[in-house]
């Protein structure tokens, strides 16, 4: 029997690595951007089939935008052949239309891929994305980061500051 997994058990560096990051989106448009992140995850390894997960990327945003507001965007989807989460990340500098809910351009892009069975870790991850995410500093210190280390500093200070 699995055990619950609490928020604050997930560790939003431990499931994004530097490689999975990428700071300058050439993407435009959001099919396009999904494509060029799905790139990103199936180099891993861990991830055979690009276009299942790209197929399911798409599907996901059928269902409603996943641009948050505040120039985040969180793609997911629940695909087979995972065995734990991945997370990426993106940032553009130009912005891509996103379809947010608040109408603005999206800037960041949190994709996470999650075995298709494991739904309640799913949601805690993405909970805890949208959490950091609500902190405007946070925001503003991924805009300015300059490498993917930067990025995961970013990540671990927010976690320790908003003791998620």
């Amino acid at each position: 029997m699995a055990t619950a997994v609490d928020v604050k058990d997930i560790v939003l560096s431990d499931l994004l690595k530097q490689k999975y990051i990428q700071l300058n989106i050439e993407s435009k448009e959001k099919d396009k951007l999904l494509a060029e992140m799905a790139a990103i995850i199936c180099s891993s390894g861990k991830v055979k089939n690009k276009k299942a997960l790209l197929s399911a990327l798409l599907e996901r945003e059928t269902l409603g935008s996943t641009g948050i507001g505040s120039g985040v965007a969180i793609p997911h989807a629940k695909i087979d052949g995972v065995k734990e989460p991945m997370l990426a990340f993106g940032r553009s500098l130009e912005g891509v239309d996103f379809n947010s809910l608040d109408g603005e351009m999206a800037y960041l892009f949190f994709v996470l891929i999650s075995p298709k069975e494991e739904v309640g870790k799913h949601l805690k991850i993405l909970a805890k994305i949208s959490h950091i995410i609500k902190d405007k500093f946070t925001v503003g210190q991924l805009k300015k980061a300059k490498t993917a280390s930067d990025v995961l500093k970013v990540l671990i200070a927010a976690e320790e500051h908003l003791n998620i």
